[in-house]
């Protein structure tokens, strides 16, 4: 692995770990300096540190792949064309969907509670401080197609096959979001952005397919909350009576 990707790793870890300082330090700054209340801090400091430390990691990231030589072995053999690669970034999205959609079917036939803790945490975060919605959005999705796509993934299929690198790359992808439980979502979402990566050789493509896909899923998630904790509810309901009956 190029030193470069280390750095590049080293900077999303410590941004994963920042929160044991920064959001110490925003309380800190926000009760002494600001003369905020308790009440007030827990509302906003999460959704600003998480605003803090995606976007200064990204700039560090950028800066590196900026000033380094940091192309993968995969984007030196003959990218797809511009145009072409436009095609597979819109498909890419209709793609992820679909892929996400069987992803949840497996899980709801397995017994895996629907819904994500994560995207519940970050909802509600946004909800207090609606900028981190570019976090989610937008942020995010890049940041994690670089490390988990271009790098994880890129770096184990130069010793590996397609199936194997993608499935390994994956595995970590739901271990960082910290839902090990839901690693079949996050597979399927990690073989789709992984192909559109291979098929292209443009990191590009699967972000853009990742950005569109979160936004879509951010702006539904705020708009119809409440009714798809209602259809969500009401799934966990029919899933219970169903397993009850082959008890």
């Amino acid at each position: 692995m190029k030193k470069h990707f280390g750095f590049i790793l080293i900077a999303y870890i410590v941004m994963q770990l920042s929160s044991i300082v920064g959001i110490p330090l925003l309380y800190k700054i926000g009760g002494d300096v600001l003369g905020l209340t308790n009440d007030r801090l827990d509302e906003i400091v999460p959704g600003y540190w998480l605003i803090i430390s995606f976007s200064l990691t990204l700039l560090v990231v950028w800066g590196i792949l900026r000033k380094s030589e940091t192309s993968t072995q995969l984007e030196r053999t003959s990218p797809l064309n511009a145009g072409s690669s436009i095609v597979w970034a819109v498909v890419g999205i209709f793609m992820a969907f679909t892929a996400q959609t069987i992803a949840v079917q497996i899980e709801y036939a397995l017994g895996i509670q629907m819904g994500s803790e994560n995207t519940k945490m970050i909802i509600g975060i946004i909800e207090k401080v609606p900028l981190s919605m570019m976090v989610a959005a937008i942020i995010g999705p890049i940041l994690e197609e670089i490390v988990f796509r271009k790098i994880i993934f890129g770096v184990l299929y130069e010793k590996m096959n397609f199936f194997f690198a993608a499935l390994i790359s994956s595995v970590i992808f739901a271990l960082a979001h910290f839902e090990p439980e839901h690693v079949i979502l996050y597979s399927a979402m990690g073989f789709t952005f992984a192909f559109l990566y291979v098929k292209t050789k443009r990191i590009l493509v699967p972000i853009f397919a990742h950005v569109a896909m979160n936004t879509t899923v951010v702006l539904m998630q705020s708009i119809y909350k409440d009714e798809i904790e209602k259809m969500l509810n009401e799934a966990e309901k029919i899933q219970g009576f169903i397993g009850g009956l082959f008890l």
